[in-house]
């Protein structure tokens, strides 16, 4: 049976709410047929470079996952990105832990940048259908989502790695108010729903 691990990543300094944690707990208990022969492990990150070089390669020895689908927030968007590529940069900020990485590369001497091993367009199309606004990016940032990007590229083999920046969405019922028409928590899970069943399909190709 196929693994597919789904992972998302905690609060983070100016973020003290990330939807990716309710998202992969939705898809992780998602029951459809077509996911009737694939076994689903999730997990949610802590938001440091730690814990991001702890636990993927404990993940992946444990589970042995033939694709793995990430999601991290990117607050700053109001659309679902679907990163193509890892870059090998650094930023200044501070992770949850309050640890930074001072130096400006991920890897010295490797490429500025790695390609993502996902059937993208193929990802774009099945979160178009859930009615949402949904783009590919070459530009994962500087962060701890563009880092797990490139470890999980590192990682390689023939497993697929997708990630997926998703919008900050609202807590609270307002949202359902007449002509709101912004991201609801309920959209981001049609969204992430369509994204899993394509990436559960690619897997049996």
């Amino acid at each position: 049976m196929p693994t597919l691990l789904i992972t998302g990543f905690g609060p983070f300094p100016g973020a003290p709410f990330n939807p990716t944690i309710q998202l992969v707990e939705a898809l992780a208990r998602l029951q459809r047929p077509a996911l009737a022969d694939v076994k689903i492990v999730s997990h949610i990150f802590e938001t440091s470079y730690a814990a991001a070089d702890r636990d993927l390669p404990a993940l992946i020895a444990q589970h042995k996952p033939d694709a793995l689908l990430m999601f991290g927030l990117a607050a700053a968007t109001n659309y679902i990105r679907i990163e193509t590529r890892a870059q090998n940069a650094l930023t200044l900020l501070p992770d949850a832990s309050g640890h930074v990485l001072r130096r400006s590369r991920i890897a010295e001497g490797a490429p500025p940048a790695r390609a993502m091993a996902a059937p993208h367009r193929r990802l774009l199309v099945a979160a178009r259908t859930a009615g949402v606004r949904v783009k590919l990016s070459r530009d994962a940032g500087r962060y701890l989502c563009n880092y797990l990007c490139w470890k999980a590229s590192e990682a390689g083999g023939s497993r697929l790695a997708a990630f997926v920046h998703v919008p900050l969405v609202p807590r609270d019922v307002a949202p359902h108010r007449r002509g709101y028409r912004g991201f609801t928590a309920g959209k981001l899970r049609r969204a992430g729903t369509r994204i899993l069943l394509a990436m559960a399909a690619a897997m049996e190709k």
